[in-house]
């Protein structure tokens, strides 16, 4: 079963030939007028010529680690912005005024049309990186296409002019205004920080003497105070002591006092026994002079405990003196001079005086002790107040620092955000940042452009030489003459007798010959004009 396919297969092809061979006119003829029309019109097609430039962008000059850019570093989005901005309608129409493009379909043409026919003709491509370029730049390649090549080279010098001047326009004017964002932020930002020193400085104010940092000196000044009180109720005692000592020497000298006037001659043994006032300021002068070497085995001269016990000892003494100065002298002259004595007040002699004078000093002295004492404890209180209360001040403080160590931080970020801008744009003022530099020029072109023509001259071929190709299987099928002995064995089924070949004549084989010559001399003369259709297609392009 597999053997007659590749017969029928040439069976068929043979057919085929057959057919084209009979039906050649019908396929040269579409073939020569399609092919040829393609090739002239192509032909009619007016030149284009393209010029192009190529533009490489240069990283900043100063390495990123000194100054960070503040502008857009992505090569596709850059170029993706800058072509929207170059190839607005308003530049475009500019450019088409200025140098006189698309005389004819401006005639014809809204500014619109015109715009998206520019448009059209403007090819912006990112190219790959060059062995020569430095390392971390990038390249793009800007092409124009125009009817002329001066014009097409004018247009793309203006397109690269532009491209270099909105590139340093834009990164200008966009680190400018990062620059200027920064400084409003930091002006917020150095507000809010203000805020939130004035809030931390009120509360210290506020809460002076109860912040964390102060319990040290609490502390201190509560221990101080222990000592001072205690010093004070030590001076209280004394004085106490010493107010009930004068109080004993004042009943002394009142017991005296009373015995001279109750007796005119001398005391016999039945009479009241007073014991001597200046043995006991005597024996106090000596107990006060004992405690005296006693502290200042332990503290100086300057101790305050030392200085009242010398103001006690200097007291005392002027007591002594004052007492032995009143001291009655013993009786030489009689009954009558003892009770002249006698009869003088109590209040004349200068030891009660010396003894009323020191006890009111001593009530002065507590009074003060006391006044003092009453100070010292509420100092104490109001200090174990503070310390008391330096747990809550230290949580709402450690609020109060969260928030202006917050401020802070954010302030001092904008700072350096804003000092790095600064930087960053007066890099670029310098042309020290990321720029464009041309590195091929817009070119003259020098040869149309067209590439399509021989594409459209080779199709506009095939598609003839197809068209002929159905007329011929079209008209084959329309005709249902018998051509062959196998179709008719095919078409009745029974076989062939006898075959008549055709037998022709001399007028008729002449006929024939000179067909057959003027045929080939129009198929040579066909195949001649394809040929040459299509090589001067070819060199037209």
């Amino acid at each position: 079963m597999t053997e007659p396919q590749p017969e029928n297969i040439d069976v068929m092809l043979e057919k085929i030939l057959r057919m084209v061979i009979r039906r050649r006119w019908w396929v040269l003829l579409p073939t020569l007028v399609i092919g040829v029309g393609a090739s002239l019109v192509t032909l009619l097609l007016p030149n284009h010529f393209e010029s192009q430039a190529v533009i490489l962008v240069e990283s900043q000059q100063v390495p990123e680690r000194y100054v960070t850019a503040n502008t857009i570093s992505d090569m596709r989005e850059v170029l993706l912005l800058m072509t929207d901005a170059i190839l607005s309608r308003t530049r475009l129409l500019q450019i088409i005024n200025d140098l006189n493009l698309y005389p004819k379909e401006r005639k014809a043409m809204a500014p619109e049309q015109l715009v998206a026919l520019m448009r059209s003709n403007i090819d912006i491509e990112q190219t790959q990186k060059g062995p020569e370029e430095p390392r971390g730049s990038n390249a793009f390649k800007i092409t124009f296409t125009g009817d002329d090549p001066h014009s097409a080279q004018a247009v793309t010098g203006r397109l690269t002019d532009l491209f270099i001047k909105e590139n340093n326009e834009s990164r200008e004017e966009q680190s400018t205004g990062t620059t200027k964002f920064l400084e409003d932020e930091l002006q917020s930002a150095e507000e809010a920080l203000n805020q939130q020193d004035i809030r931390l400085r009120d509360f210290k104010m506020h809460n002076l003497g109860e912040l964390p940092d102060q319990q040290g000196g609490n502390l201190a000044i509560l221990n101080g105070l222990h000592s001072q009180l205690q010093n004070v109720q030590s001076a209280l005692g004394r004085v106490h002591e010493q107010d009930t000592y004068l109080q004993s020497l004042m009943s002394q000298y009142q017991e005296i006092a009373a015995a001279n006037a109750a007796v005119s001659g001398p005391v016999g043994p039945g009479g009241p026994v007073v014991s001597d006032p200046v043995e006991s300021i005597k024996a106090e002068l000596s107990r006060l002079e004992a405690e005296r070497f006693e502290l200042m085995g332990r503290y100086t001269d300057k101790y305050p405990d030392v200085v009242k016990i010398d103001q006690e000892i200097k007291q005392t003494q002027q007591l002594l003196t004052a007492a032995t100065a009143s001291k009655p002298a013993p009786s030489k002259g009689g009954n009558d001079q003892q009770s002249s004595k006698t009869t003088e007040p109590a209040r004349k002699d200068p030891a009660m005086a010396q003894l009323n004078s020191q006890l009111e000093a001593n009530r002065i002295e507590k009074e003060n002790d006391l006044a003092e004492e009453k100070r010292i404890q509420s100092q104490i209180e109001e200090y174990e107040h503070r310390l008391n209360l330096t747990p809550v001040r230290e949580e709402q403080l450690s609020e109060l620092m969260r928030g202006y160590d917050e401020a802070k931080r954010h302030y001092d970020e904008l700072l350096s955000k804003k000092k790095d801008s600064e930087m960053a744009t007066s890099l670029i003022r310098r042309q020290q940042g990321q720029r464009f530099r041309i590195i091929d020029q817009p070119s003259l072109p020098s040869t149309p452009s067209n590439k399509g023509r021989i594409k459209i001259s080779l199709g506009g071929l095939a598609a003839g030489l197809g068209v002929g190709i159905g007329l011929a299987f079209f008209l084959e099928a329309r005709n249902h003459s018998f051509r062959e002995e196998s179709e008719l064995r095919t078409m009745f089924g029974f076989p062939l007798l006898l075959g008549v070949p055709l037998v022709l004549g001399k007028m008729e084989e002449k006929r024939r010959s000179r067909v057959a010559v003027f045929e080939w001399l129009g198929g040579v003369l066909v195949c001649l004009l394809i040929a040459a259709s299509e090589t001067l297609v070819y060199l037209r392009n």
